[in-house]
Order: C-alpha cells, then sequence, then structure tokens
C-alpha cells in the first residue's frame, strides 16, 4: 500500500493547523537592553564610527509625470517639460533625503553645484520622522 490509501477516510493532513502548531510552539526572541551604560553625558557622542560611513549625494533639477503611452513615445530629440523653472536653485539629496539647495557651476570642465541654501539639521531631522 502507498502513502495516500493508508489514510483513514476523511482524515487529512490540513498544512495551515500544522503552521499554527509550529507558531504557537515559538519563542519569542530575547535582545539585551542596548542603552548606553556610561556617563549619559551626551555632549560627548564619539561621531568618529560613522565619519567614513558613504553617502549618496544626487541633485535634481526638476521632476514630471508622464503616462506609459507618452513614455514610449520618447526618442532622440525629445523633450521633457519639468516642474521647475530656469534659473531656479537645484535640490541637493543625501541618500535621497533633501538637505540643500544649490546653483550649478563648472570645476575643471566638470560640473558642480554651490550651495546657496542648507535645510538646518532640525528640519532634517523633523522630516525624517
Amino acid at each position: 500500500m502507498n502513502d495516500e490509501t493508508d489514510k483513514v477516510e476523511g482524515e487529512e493532513e490540513d498544512p495551515w493547523s500544522e503552521a499554527m502548531d509550529e507558531q504557537s510552539e515559538a519563542e519569542t526572541a530575547g535582545f539585551e537592553n542596548l542603552e548606553d551604560e556610561g556617563s549619559g553625558d551626551d555632549s560627548e557622542v564619539n561621531l568618529d564610527v560613522i565619519l567614513d560611513v558613504p553617502v549618496d549625494i544626487s541633485m535634481e533639477i526638476g521632476r514630471t509625470k508622464i503616462s506609459i503611452r507618452n513614455l514610449l513615445k520618447l526618442n532622440q530629440g525629445s523633450v521633457i517639460e519639468l516642474d521647475r523653472l530656469a534659473g531656479e536653485p537645484m535640490d541637493v539629496l543625501i541618500n535621497g533625503t533633501l538637505i540643500a539647495h544649490g546653483e550649478v557651476v563648472v570645476v575643471n570642465d566638470k560640473f558642480g553645484i554651490r550651495l546657496t541654501d542648507v535645510i538646518s539639521p532640525a528640519e532634517r531631522i523633523t522630516k525624517l520622522k
């Protein structure tokens, strides 16, 4: 006899009940308290550990939305109108977060940006929340 014929009629394995049984047997993971047990003096925060972490900087000159139909019609020479006026400052983004505005400059035959307005750290933190 094979395994399927060994089952008593009307008794079928229910994969959901097995999963629920496994879930009820699972234990909650325990984590140690990661609070700093040091002096508690916030004025001595050591930023050295993050100073060499690389970040992506990008400049955005504008945005727009187009339909897939119009996207498929784009070819060499197509012009896409953006939501910004000519001469308006560009957005400077760090890892996708706006941190400043600036204007395009040329540095050693390459594009650069001169920051004209930097968003305060307090405003940046507020935007993250």
